[in-house]
Order: C-alpha cells, then structure tokens, then sequence
C-alpha cells in the first residue's frame, strides 16, 4: 500500500488502484481470509481455455460482494475444480 495507491489481488489479477476507488466492505478478518480463498480458487482454475459457460461462472462468482459461497455455488465450483483440475481444499 502506498501513499495513493494500493495493489489489490482480484480473482483474475493484481491491479495498483487509487485509494479514492476502493470501497471497504468491513469484513472481518476470517472473511477476508474467505475471500483469499475464494479467489484463489478461482484463479487457478481460470483460463482463457475454459468453455465460456465456465468462464462467466467463475467471473460472477468473482464479482461477489460477499465473503462466502452458498452451498450451490460451493458444489458447481466443485465439480469444475474435479473437473478442470485446480483443486484447493479450502
């Protein structure tokens, strides 16, 4: 983190953004470290490879403003890991 500016680690890659476009969700700190892993999921297995289907599904899980997946969500992100590989046990 820098005086204006910050890197923040993304589903799909690390940007530096101002400060003045960040916006805070107050998360505690066992959510964050839910979204880490949740990120880190999704970003080894995404690639531009993947069926598109797959694709837009791990981009919408991405863009998720909550720190958790609902048991749905946790079963398709599943599957793919079993079937694209990438597995992480979380």
């Amino acid at each position: 983190m820098g005086e204006f500016s910050c890197t923040v680690r993304t589903w799909d890659g690390e940007y530096t953004v101002g400060l003045q476009h960040l916006k805070s969700y107050n998360y505690l700190p066992a959510e964050c470290e839910q979204m880490r892993v949740i990120c880190d999921r999704i970003n080894r297995m995404y690639s531009s490879g993947l069926e598109e289907w797959v694709q837009k599904f791990l981009e919408m899980l991405g863009k998720l403003n909550r720190p958790y997946l609902t048991a749905v969500e946790e079963k398709l992100l599943g599957v793919l890991e079993s079937e694209y590989g990438g597995k992480i046990t979380p």
